[in-house]
């Protein structure tokens, strides 16, 4: 009766979830299979409960979700054993084809239960896999809380971004570069739609594995992107990298509109679906700034803020190249030339959600987007909290001019972007009917804060700050999601 009953418990738990493992049909000519590190200790210092609703395992009991999320016992129906994903890249335009998931692996797949995409559980500071080079394969705390905070954010603004699933301390000090060491170790597990990376296909053409270009090609298809399937291998080719470039373009122009800054923008991380993920020395900009930089190491500034949409392109050029042994090149140079059109109008859309204003004409958003771009940029006004003032246009015509920021509105150079503000209907008339629009600023999340919020966790094993912060970005999702 009691064996009866634990099986009872542990079925019911997993009633919703609906496991997958297609990755697992590529073959091993695209992973190897690997084992997770044994962890001195396992310490849930959070779980997505919201995200964990969407997979089917929100009813998971702590000790289950360590058993799975920290000692990555598999998942019920879904892969048998974790897979490190093959794949190069350009890191900083130089190619490196000693790429690979060298601390992390896929370690499910799954179905999310409202709209049915496959979802991938990946982890980050899993231990050593075949592809650790000369590195220990953990991951530091510090990364770990970093990294929900960024995906919170993105999330919360909209962007198309990876989820930060679990983190669980691990009880390993390790030793780092860029942080005071020895410093506490994790294991993160990120929910994500692929990770099938533009540098999985670059690995494909640098060992002329032709024939695995095309199936790899059609697997994305398949399960990711079916309005690209054509009968004709070259047509198919042309459509894949259309479809990839449309959702690398709605990406990109969602982090400009966010302020974001990813840092590391080499083609392993960049995905078939578009989906920003993997995020480490990532930052927000306190204004428009385009030399903004998030990374310490990158001196030149090839990553920087307003180089973004730039190197978006050079990436896709990259995908564009394994695709020359089927398609002609001027097919897929037209595609590559369509990218920055693409890019233009999700820009737009995206400059006119996050103003909570209705769309008139390409033409017109053009304008709208062009002027107050061109403001943002000139006045260097506070950008996050530009959009907390002017959400919903006319609407908060009021509050913007007791904004504290208020003397930048009044100036000679805000009126033509004013008046177009002010003159388009907002997306709803209860737009700015929210508590969010009676804090005193923005939910922010500027380097600063970040680290202030790491600080008292670091010193005194204090969460109360990341837990406010985490409250304070459902704020700012509730407003985005009632006008998505």
């Amino acid at each position: 009766m009691a064996r009866f009953c634990a099986t009872w418990l542990v079925m019911s738990a997993f009633a919703r979830f609906q496991p997958e493992q297609r990755h697992a049909e590529l073959g091993p000519d695209f992973y190897d299979e690997v084992a997770a590190a044994d962890f001195p200790k396992h310490i849930l210092r959070y779980r997505n409960d919201r995200w964990a609703a969407r997979v089917g395992l929100d009813t998971l009991t702590e000790a289950q979700w360590i058993d799975h999320f920290g000692r990555f016992t598999p998942l019920p129906g879904s892969l048998p054993a974790p897979l490190a994903l093959r794949y190069h890249g350009h890191q900083f335009r130089a190619y490196n084809p000693q790429l690979g998931d060298g601390r992390g692996f896929l370690f499910g797949q799954c179905r999310d239960v409202e709209d049915g995409r496959l979802l991938d559980f990946g982890t980050k500071g899993s231990g050593q896999t075949p592809w650790s080079r000369t590195a220990d394969g953990r991951l530091t705390l510090k990364g770990g809380v970093r990294e929900i905070l960024a995906t919170e954010m993105l999330e919360a603004l909209g962007v198309d971004t990876s989820k930060s699933f679990s983190l669980v301390e691990t009880g390993e000090e390790l030793w780092r570069g860029d942080e005071p060491s020895p410093t506490r170790s994790a294991v993160l597990v990120r929910l994500s739609h692929s990770h099938i990376r533009i540098g999985s296909f670059q690995r494909l053409l640098y060992l002329e594995q032709h024939d695995n270009i095309v199936r790899l090609m059609d697997h994305a298809i398949r399960y990711y992107l079916p309005e690209a399937w054509r009968e004709n291998t070259s047509e198919r080719a042309v459509a894949f990298l259309d479809a990839v470039g449309r959702r690398v373009a709605a990406t990109g122009a969602r982090w400009m509109l966010a302020g974001f800054v990813h840092g590391v923008l080499n083609t392993d991380n960049i995905n078939i679906t578009g989906e920003s993920f993997d995020y480490g020395p990532w930052r927000f900009t306190p204004v428009l700034d385009p030399a903004f930089t998030a990374a310490y190491f990158d001196e030149t500034g090839l990553y920087a803020y307003g180089r973004q949409p730039d190197t978006l392109l050079w990436n896709m050029t990259r995908l564009a190249e394994c695709l020359l042994p089927f398609a002609p090149q001027a097919d897929l140079q037209k595609s590559l030339e369509g990218f920055a059109l693409v890019f233009r109008d999700c820009f737009n859309d995206a400059m006119l959600d996050r103003l909570g204003l209705q769309t008139v004409s390409p033409e017109a958003d053009q304008e709208l987007t062009a002027t107050v771009w061109r403001f943002l940029a000139d006045s260097r006004v506070p950008f996050e909290r530009f959009m907390f003032d002017w959400r919903g246009g006319d609407l908060s015509t009021q509050r913007a001019m007791e904004s504290p920021i208020a003397n930048y509105y009044a100036r000679e150079d805000f009126k033509a972007a004013r008046a177009l503000i002010e003159a388009r209907d907002p997306i709803s008339p209860t737009i700015v009917q929210d508590p969010y629009f009676e804090r005193d600023g923005p939910c922010t999340m500027l380097i600063d804060e970040v680290e202030a919020i790491w600080k008292p966790i670091a010193t005194a094993d204090d969460w109360s700050a990341f837990d406010t912060k985490l409250r304070d970005i459902g704020g700012l999702r509730a407003v985005y999601s009632k006008s998505a």
